[in-house]
Protein backbone atom coordinates (compact mmCIF):
# COMPACT_ATOMS: atom_id res chain seq x y z
CA UNK A 1 0.00 0.00 0.00
CA UNK A 2 1.21 3.20 -0.65
CA UNK A 3 0.11 6.29 1.01
CA UNK A 4 0.61 9.64 0.15
CA UNK A 5 1.18 12.47 2.78
CA UNK A 6 0.65 16.09 2.53
CA UNK A 7 2.66 17.81 3.69
CA UNK A 8 1.98 21.87 4.79
CA UNK A 9 4.46 23.84 2.99
CA UNK A 10 5.51 27.65 3.27
CA UNK A 11 6.16 29.76 -0.32
CA UNK A 12 9.19 31.51 0.29
CA UNK A 13 11.56 33.92 -2.02
CA UNK A 14 15.13 32.92 -3.47
CA UNK A 15 17.60 34.62 -5.42
CA UNK A 16 19.56 32.60 -7.93
CA UNK A 17 21.20 33.38 -10.64
CA UNK A 18 20.19 32.80 -14.38
CA UNK A 19 23.22 29.88 -14.87
CA UNK A 20 22.08 28.00 -11.33
CA UNK A 21 18.54 28.45 -12.57
CA UNK A 22 19.35 26.75 -15.74
CA UNK A 23 21.23 24.06 -14.40
CA UNK A 24 18.66 23.21 -11.90
CA UNK A 25 15.74 23.45 -14.50
CA UNK A 26 18.05 20.92 -16.98
CA UNK A 27 18.44 18.41 -14.23
CA UNK A 28 14.74 18.85 -12.92
CA UNK A 29 13.74 18.00 -16.71
CA UNK A 30 16.39 14.87 -16.85
CA UNK A 31 14.90 13.44 -13.65
CA UNK A 32 11.36 14.48 -14.56
CA UNK A 33 10.79 16.47 -11.49
CA UNK A 34 10.53 20.01 -10.45
CA UNK A 35 12.88 22.99 -9.50
CA UNK A 36 11.16 23.42 -5.90
CA UNK A 37 11.63 19.16 -5.73
CA UNK A 38 15.17 19.84 -6.36
CA UNK A 39 15.62 22.78 -4.17
CA UNK A 40 13.63 20.77 -1.34
CA UNK A 41 15.92 17.78 -1.32
CA UNK A 42 18.50 20.55 -1.71
CA UNK A 43 18.03 22.00 1.35
CA UNK A 44 17.01 18.31 3.41
CA UNK A 45 20.94 17.19 2.34
CA UNK A 46 22.21 20.86 3.70
CA UNK A 47 20.79 20.13 6.63
CA UNK A 48 21.71 16.34 6.87
CA UNK A 49 24.95 17.46 6.69
CA UNK A 50 25.28 19.31 9.24
CA UNK A 51 23.51 17.49 11.70
CA UNK A 52 26.15 14.68 11.11
CA UNK A 53 28.65 17.58 11.19
CA UNK A 54 27.50 18.55 14.66
CA UNK A 55 27.06 14.56 15.53
CA UNK A 56 30.66 14.28 14.48
CA UNK A 57 32.05 16.85 16.38
CA UNK A 58 30.36 15.70 19.77
CA UNK A 59 32.19 12.35 19.28
CA UNK A 60 34.90 13.84 18.94
CA UNK A 61 34.94 16.20 22.13
CA UNK A 62 33.61 12.87 24.12
CA UNK A 63 36.69 11.84 22.89
CA UNK A 64 38.88 14.16 24.26
CA UNK A 65 37.07 14.20 27.32
CA UNK A 66 37.86 10.50 27.92
CA UNK A 67 40.57 9.06 25.67
CA UNK A 68 40.02 5.39 24.68
CA UNK A 69 42.30 3.08 26.98
CA UNK A 70 45.65 2.53 24.89
CA UNK A 71 45.59 -1.20 25.86
CA UNK A 72 42.38 -1.44 24.25
CA UNK A 73 43.55 0.22 21.01
CA UNK A 74 46.60 -2.22 21.26
CA UNK A 75 44.52 -5.48 21.24
CA UNK A 76 42.22 -4.45 18.48
CA UNK A 77 45.21 -3.70 15.91
CA UNK A 78 46.63 -7.19 17.23
CA UNK A 79 43.23 -8.73 16.49
CA UNK A 80 42.59 -7.14 12.91
CA UNK A 81 46.23 -8.17 12.01
CA UNK A 82 45.43 -11.37 12.90
CA UNK A 83 42.33 -11.84 11.52
CA UNK A 84 42.44 -10.06 8.39
CA UNK A 85 42.28 -12.22 4.74
CA UNK A 86 45.23 -12.19 2.89
CA UNK A 87 44.56 -10.67 -0.55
Amino acid sequence: MIYHMVVARRQVLVQLDDDLVARLDGLAAAEGTSRSELLRRGASAVLAAAEEREADDSLRAAYQRAPQDPALVEVAHRLAAETTPEW
